[in-house]
Protein backbone atom coordinates (compact mmCIF):
# COMPACT_ATOMS: atom_id res chain seq x y z
CA UNK A 1 0.00 0.00 0.00
CA UNK A 2 1.29 3.29 -0.89
CA UNK A 3 0.59 6.84 0.96
CA UNK A 4 0.57 9.45 -1.75
CA UNK A 5 0.68 13.14 -1.55
CA UNK A 6 -1.62 14.86 -3.75
CA UNK A 7 0.02 17.53 -5.34
CA UNK A 8 -3.12 19.80 -5.32
CA UNK A 9 -3.62 19.66 -1.19
CA UNK A 10 -0.87 17.82 -0.10
CA UNK A 11 -2.79 15.75 2.25
CA UNK A 12 -1.82 11.75 1.40
CA UNK A 13 -4.00 8.88 1.27
CA UNK A 14 -3.43 5.34 0.57
CA UNK A 15 -4.38 3.74 -2.56
CA UNK A 16 -3.70 0.15 -2.88
CA UNK A 17 -4.52 -0.54 -6.91
CA UNK A 18 -3.45 2.03 -9.71
CA UNK A 19 -3.41 1.73 -13.29
CA UNK A 20 -3.37 3.97 -15.89
CA UNK A 21 -4.92 3.77 -19.69
CA UNK A 22 -5.19 5.32 -22.44
CA UNK A 23 -8.57 7.24 -23.64
CA UNK A 24 -9.83 9.67 -26.59
CA UNK A 25 -9.93 12.37 -23.65
CA UNK A 26 -5.96 12.02 -22.84
CA UNK A 27 -4.65 9.18 -20.03
CA UNK A 28 -6.94 8.26 -17.62
CA UNK A 29 -5.26 7.20 -14.01
CA UNK A 30 -7.51 5.00 -12.04
CA UNK A 31 -6.89 4.19 -7.85
CA UNK A 32 -8.38 1.75 -5.90
CA UNK A 33 -8.73 0.34 -2.29
CA UNK A 34 -10.15 -2.97 -1.51
CA UNK A 35 -13.54 -1.17 -1.75
CA UNK A 36 -13.65 -0.05 -4.58
CA UNK A 37 -12.82 3.08 -6.89
CA UNK A 38 -11.36 5.81 -5.40
CA UNK A 39 -10.34 8.13 -8.15
CA UNK A 40 -10.22 8.68 -11.71
CA UNK A 41 -8.09 11.01 -13.09
CA UNK A 42 -8.18 12.98 -16.34
CA UNK A 43 -4.56 13.25 -18.31
CA UNK A 44 -4.27 17.16 -18.06
CA UNK A 45 -1.59 18.86 -20.19
CA UNK A 46 -0.26 15.83 -20.35
CA UNK A 47 0.33 15.17 -16.89
CA UNK A 48 -1.37 12.78 -14.08
CA UNK A 49 -1.64 13.59 -10.85
CA UNK A 50 0.29 10.21 -9.59
CA UNK A 51 2.55 9.61 -12.65
CA UNK A 52 5.56 9.08 -10.42
CA UNK A 53 4.04 6.15 -8.59
CA UNK A 54 4.13 2.87 -10.34
CA UNK A 55 1.25 0.96 -11.30
CA UNK A 56 -0.47 -1.75 -9.53
CA UNK A 57 -3.83 -3.20 -11.22
CA UNK A 58 -6.57 -4.54 -9.55
CA UNK A 59 -9.24 -6.85 -10.40
CA UNK A 60 -11.26 -4.10 -9.70
CA UNK A 61 -9.84 -1.27 -11.85
CA UNK A 62 -9.18 -3.73 -14.75
CA UNK A 63 -12.64 -4.38 -14.76
CA UNK A 64 -13.12 -0.87 -15.29
CA UNK A 65 -10.70 -0.16 -17.79
CA UNK A 66 -12.88 -2.96 -19.84
CA UNK A 67 -15.85 -1.24 -19.10
CA UNK A 68 -14.45 2.68 -19.85
CA UNK A 69 -13.45 0.79 -23.19
CA UNK A 70 -16.50 0.16 -23.99
CA UNK A 71 -18.15 3.31 -22.82
CA UNK A 72 -15.53 4.99 -25.06
CA UNK A 73 -16.41 2.87 -28.15
CA UNK A 74 -20.22 3.23 -27.37
CA UNK A 75 -21.33 -0.11 -26.51
CA UNK A 76 -21.73 0.24 -22.63
CA UNK A 77 -24.29 3.01 -21.27
CA UNK A 78 -23.87 2.47 -17.45
CA UNK A 79 -20.60 0.94 -14.81
CA UNK A 80 -21.38 -1.60 -12.94
CA UNK A 81 -18.34 -1.01 -10.38
CA UNK A 82 -17.82 -0.33 -6.62
CA UNK A 83 -16.83 3.42 -6.17
CA UNK A 84 -15.45 4.00 -2.62
CA UNK A 85 -15.79 7.82 -1.90
CA UNK A 86 -13.67 8.19 1.04
CA UNK A 87 -13.29 12.23 0.51
CA UNK A 88 -15.64 15.02 0.67
CA UNK A 89 -18.26 16.66 2.98
CA UNK A 90 -21.54 15.14 3.57
CA UNK A 91 -23.09 17.76 1.23
CA UNK A 92 -20.45 17.06 -1.66
CA UNK A 93 -21.24 13.30 -0.98
CA UNK A 94 -24.79 14.32 -1.42
CA UNK A 95 -24.37 16.21 -4.79
CA UNK A 96 -22.21 12.67 -5.90
CA UNK A 97 -24.95 10.19 -5.37
CA UNK A 98 -27.62 12.33 -6.94
CA UNK A 99 -25.07 12.25 -9.87
CA UNK A 100 -24.35 8.70 -9.69
CA UNK A 101 -28.37 8.34 -10.33
CA UNK A 102 -27.93 9.80 -13.59
CA UNK A 103 -27.78 7.29 -16.91
CA UNK A 104 -25.98 7.89 -20.07
CA UNK A 105 -27.51 11.16 -22.05
CA UNK A 106 -29.33 12.32 -18.62
CA UNK A 107 -28.62 15.93 -18.49
CA UNK A 108 -29.71 17.80 -15.04
CA UNK A 109 -29.38 21.50 -14.25
CA UNK A 110 -27.03 23.11 -11.13
CA UNK A 111 -30.37 24.34 -10.39
CA UNK A 112 -32.51 21.40 -10.31
CA UNK A 113 -29.91 19.19 -8.52
CA UNK A 114 -29.81 21.52 -5.89
CA UNK A 115 -33.81 21.80 -5.57
CA UNK A 116 -33.46 17.72 -5.78
CA UNK A 117 -31.09 17.33 -2.63
CA UNK A 118 -33.00 19.52 -0.49
CA UNK A 119 -30.20 22.84 -1.77
CA UNK A 120 -31.93 25.36 -3.58
CA UNK A 121 -30.16 28.40 -4.65
CA UNK A 122 -27.03 27.20 -4.04
CA UNK A 123 -25.92 26.97 -7.47
CA UNK A 124 -22.24 28.14 -6.21
CA UNK A 125 -21.71 25.17 -3.44
CA UNK A 126 -23.59 22.81 -5.91
CA UNK A 127 -21.00 23.86 -8.58
CA UNK A 128 -17.88 23.28 -6.35
CA UNK A 129 -18.91 19.94 -5.16
CA UNK A 130 -19.67 18.86 -8.63
CA UNK A 131 -16.25 20.16 -9.78
CA UNK A 132 -14.80 18.13 -7.01
CA UNK A 133 -16.13 15.04 -7.90
CA UNK A 134 -12.93 12.25 -7.25
CA UNK A 135 -14.48 9.89 -10.07
CA UNK A 136 -15.82 11.63 -13.48
CA UNK A 137 -17.45 9.85 -16.17
CA UNK A 138 -18.04 6.79 -13.60
CA UNK A 139 -19.69 9.59 -12.00
CA UNK A 140 -21.07 11.59 -14.93
CA UNK A 141 -20.77 15.22 -13.08
CA UNK A 142 -20.47 16.24 -17.04
CA UNK A 143 -23.79 15.50 -17.32
CA UNK A 144 -24.86 18.90 -15.36
CA UNK A 145 -25.55 22.47 -17.24
CA UNK A 146 -27.07 25.49 -16.67
CA UNK A 147 -30.82 25.88 -16.81
CA UNK A 148 -29.93 27.25 -20.50
CA UNK A 149 -28.00 24.26 -21.73
CA UNK A 150 -24.83 26.44 -21.40
CA UNK A 151 -21.38 24.60 -20.39
CA UNK A 152 -20.60 26.49 -17.48
CA UNK A 153 -16.92 25.14 -16.91
CA UNK A 154 -15.58 21.58 -16.17
CA UNK A 155 -12.62 20.70 -14.13
CA UNK A 156 -11.35 17.02 -15.30
CA UNK A 157 -8.85 16.81 -18.01
CA UNK A 158 -8.54 19.96 -20.77
CA UNK A 159 -11.38 21.27 -19.28
CA UNK A 160 -14.80 22.64 -20.86
CA UNK A 161 -13.46 20.66 -24.48
CA UNK A 162 -13.44 17.52 -22.14
CA UNK A 163 -16.98 18.21 -21.33
CA UNK A 164 -17.96 18.67 -24.73
CA UNK A 165 -16.58 15.72 -26.16
CA UNK A 166 -18.33 13.55 -23.24
CA UNK A 167 -21.71 15.56 -24.21
CA UNK A 168 -21.22 14.65 -27.61
CA UNK A 169 -20.60 10.97 -26.52
CA UNK A 170 -24.15 10.50 -25.25
CA UNK A 171 -25.83 12.75 -27.39
CA UNK A 172 -26.66 15.43 -25.01
CA UNK A 173 -27.57 18.59 -26.67
CA UNK A 174 -25.79 22.04 -25.31
CA UNK A 175 -24.99 25.64 -25.66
Amino acid sequence: MHSIPTPLTQRSFSVQALLRLPSPLGRLELTADDRGILSLSIETDGQLPLEAIPEAPSPVLLRAAEQLDEYFVGTRKSFDLPVHVTRGTEFQRSVWARLATLTFGDVISYGALGSEIGRSGSGRAIGGAVGANPVPIIIGCHRVLATSGQITGYSAGQGIPTKVWLLDHEGIAHR
